[in-house]
């Protein structure tokens, strides 16, 4: 049995509207606020905003370039759904009868027609083109910066492993991103460099020829190139590199951040700014700069004028020819590798394959292992929130100083032919004085960093250019400075 109400099963009508108005003195709490309280109940989201607004983020000016990277990428984003709206990613001839003159007339493929339209009669069009090519140097810029001082300092270390392979993965999307985009445009420039990666794909052993049907749909030039590489660039690759930043962000969140060895600094605490309102203000800040920055170089800095280079011919080739900046280690490792093929066991391994896919493979193998390499090395299974300072550990930094110096050498031997030319002399010298380059300068750079940080370190807090010259030469001598 149930107690009913007086006045009927459920009372009154007017005693329920009776009921249901508020006490004096209270009034109904606004819809947007029941909401938040509804979800809060169930979801605690006023706890974890809580936290996340206290969250404490240090404020050392290299911890920059990371944002750097995000900032770009969002730049990318923005400028890249602009351009993907105007670019047809077609090889299907037609005829140009566009306002630049030197081509009308001329016959081309869709998409290098669509480049020059978005390029002279799109609104803007030109703007976003060059922002966005920018905005890819430099993400990929800052992503190797990023990676240079998290290698330096030690940030790799337990428990952060994780995070370092998200970040070298992202540094190869970054590169086949970059490379797949500067392709699109069909111009001479762009088709001779997808030449060359159908070369380097047909080098590979055994499944070569497999790979580079499946991508090119054909032999070179294959009609189907461009909308495949359209889909990588505009969709499959900003996805994965999307979840990697967000994969990224919430492990540095989890983890906390590192910070650097300074007093009243711990492996415990992070001494910093508070996410609201200081570092988001800054954060935020540092995005318009960003943004700033690469919309003035995309309005004022010319780059990559595809009208300069016409439109692409199997039968020509543009010289002299260099690739983006992030390219220009591959490119020198193409031009100074000696022509030698492998036969064995009817098998060829031609000459582009040891420069354009074992050198890149055992590049980023290392990256992938190093953090576990140097923990086995050093034995070392302690979690570090402090970070080392470069000349703490020579053999890491020297190591780190040499393979940037060969790679270094290896960017400029990309750009042999214009040595040559700008200096009278014989392409093939220029091409040995590089070959000896790439190999005595690396370890060199190696050992003199080596000495140079092993006598910083014993010397203690004494700067570089305070150290004594003997200390460098001779390791048991002892730095008087103070």
């Amino acid at each position: 049995m149930t107690n009913a109400a007086p006045g009927g099963a459920g009372g009154s009508r007017s005693e329920r509207e009776r009921a249901s108005v508020s006490p004096p003195g209270r009034e109904e709490p606004p819809f947007q606020d029941r909401i938040g309280g509804w979800l809060d109940e169930r979801l605690h989201l006023s706890r974890f905003a809580r936290q996340a607004l206290d969250k404490v983020f240090p404020d050392h000016w290299s911890f920059m370039f990371g944002e750097i990277a995000l900032y770009s990428f969002v730049v990318l984003v923005l400028t890249g759904v602009f351009l993907a709206f105007f670019f047809e990613p077609s090889l299907t001839p037609t005829t140009y009868e566009g306002p630049y003159e030197p081509l009308r007339g001329l016959e081309m493929s869709d998409a290098y027609a669509s480049t020059l339209r978005l390029s002279f009669e799109v609104r803007a069009g030109l703007v976003m083109r060059q922002t966005h090519h920018w905005a890819a140097l430099v993400f990929t810029g800052s992503i190797i910066v990023h990676l240079c001082r998290v290698f330096f300092t030690g940030a790799f270390r337990r428990p952060r492993e994780i995070n370092w392979v998200i970040g070298v993965t992202m540094l190869l999307l970054a590169l086949l991103n970059g490379f797949t985009g500067y392709s699109l445009p069909d111009d001479l420039l762009s088709g001779t460099g997808l030449r060359i990666m159908y070369s380097v794909i047909l080098s590979v052993p055994l499944v070569g020829s497999w790979v580079a049907f499946l991508l090119f749909g054909g032999e070179f030039p294959a009609e189907q190139i461009l909308g495949r590489l359209f889909v990588l660039h505009i969709f499959l690759v900003p996805v994965i590199l999307g979840a990697l930043l967000g994969a990224h962000l919430a492990l540095i969140w989890h983890q906390k951040h590192t910070q650097f060895p300074e007093p009243g600094h711990t492996e415990a605490n992070v001494v910093g700014s508070r996410l609201w309102p200081t570092y988001a203000l800054k954060s935020v800040g540092l995005f318009f700069l960003v943004a700033a920055v690469l919309t003035g170089l995309g309005g004022l800095v010319q780059i990559n004028p595809v009208w300069l280079y016409g439109p692409f011919d199997p039968s020509q080739v543009t010289s002299p020819a260099q690739p983006d900046w992030y390219l220009g280690w591959l490119e020198g490792a193409l031009r100074l590798f000696p022509n030698w093929e492998i036969r064995a066991f009817g098998f060829e391994i031609p000459e582009p394959f040891f420069p354009a896919v074992l050198v890149p493979g055992i590049t980023f193998a290392v990256l992938y292992a190093w953090p576990f390499l140097e923990r086995r090395i050093t034995r070392d299974q302690a979690e570090h929130n402090l970070l080392d300072r470069p000349r703490d550990r020579p053999v890491r930094t020297a190591f780190g100083a040499g393979t940037l110096t060969f790679y270094a050498s290896l960017f400029a031997a990309a750009s042999n032919d214009l040595v040559a030319h700008w200096f009278e002399l014989d392409i093939e010298t220029v091409t040995w004085f590089f070959r000896v380059l790439v190999l005595v300068l690396p370890p060199a750079v190696a050992l003199l960093t080596f000495m140079v940080c092993r006598a910083l370190r014993d010397a203690g807090d004494v700067r570089l250019t305070h150290l004594p010259l003997s200390s460098v030469w001779r390791p048991g001598a002892r730095s008087t400075h103070r």
